[in-house]
């Protein structure tokens, strides 16, 4: 099967622009969100060259990013701003109810919400499993970082009951898009996962398979995708990209791998708005 047609079947598009190639779930983007995982192709970063690093600041100039940051938002639309966040894999949310609270922080969340227009809810990646919301209904949004520690935490789970309490968001009604992350396949955790997820999960056990001794592979995607339908979102507004990080290194860029074997590398970012006329 084809990557464009294994790209349909999961509900999922590219755009594409200058070079800049971005990742589109279909389903949010016809019910009115601009929405966008990124990939590393077409920015000015040298990762080793030619990269798109949008987040990475500690690995990289404030120029390339900002250059970078403009390639991207130029596939997605015009006079759209970015709201990030200093992620700590926790489980803290931020809202964006105001405009004066998209500017640059060093506030610490690992999911950021809104119902503004012309705002992108960001979250950074890099193997972490990014996850998109948008209520067609309410017209909220949210972008959630759910590495290991955060979906022992339940941050998805934390995220869809913020967007019931604050913008009375029926769970039926709402999309989610879980994006490109490191797979089952490929990502190899220690005891003190498997023991957090064991005190934190019933049955938590599904989602490893041995590898060595007090070692196994996670699948973040089915943890997280069962927190998704446990808030109660219709598992057929569930679309889940097809694409594992750690295998996909032409398109994506991936910590485990490259932090070890180049000394550094950069991040994606996955991103949400409602669509403006």
């Amino acid at each position: 099967m084809s990557d464009t047609k294994t790209l349909a079947d999961s509900g999922f598009t590219w755009r594409e622009r200058e070079g800049v190639k971005v990742l589109v779930c279909v389903a949010l983007e016809a019910s009115g969100f601009v929405n966008g995982f990124s990939t590393r192709a077409g920015g000015v970063s040298p990762f080793p060259s030619g990269d798109l690093n949008l987040a990475g600041y500690d690995e990289d100039t404030a120029e390339n990013i900002a250059e970078n940051r403009s390639r991207f938002l130029n596939v997605l639309g015009e006079n759209l701003r970015l709201a990030t966040v200093w992620q700590e894999h926790g489980d803290a949310i931020k809202v964006i109810a105001s405009p004066d609270d998209i500017a640059e922080t060093e506030d610490r969340a690992d999911a950021v919400m809104s119902d503004l227009p012309r705002v992108l809810a960001a979250v950074k990646t890099a193997d972490c499993v990014p996850i998109l919301i948008g209520d067609p209904t309410s017209g909220a949004f949210a972008a959630i970082h759910a590495g290991w520690r955060g979906t022992v935490r339940s941050i998805v789970a934390k995220a869809v009951n913020e967007l019931i309490e604050i913008y009375r968001s029926d769970p039926g009604d709402l999309i989610c898009a879980i994006g490109p992350a490191a797979g089952c396949r490929n990502y190899e955790v220690g005891s003190d996962v498997m023991q957090a997820f064991a005190e934190s999960f019933d049955s938590s056990g599904r989602y490893f398979t041995p590898t060595r001794e007090r070692h196994a592979l996670v699948d973040l995607h089915s943890a997280n995708r069962d927190q998704i339908t446990a808030a109660g979102i219709d598992p057929k507004n569930i679309y889940a990209a097809p694409f594992c990080t750690m295998e996909r290194r032409d398109l994506f860029f991936s910590y485990r791998l490259e932090k070890r074997s180049l000394g550094r590398t950069g991040r994606l970012l996955s991103v949400i708005g409602k669509r403006t006329i």
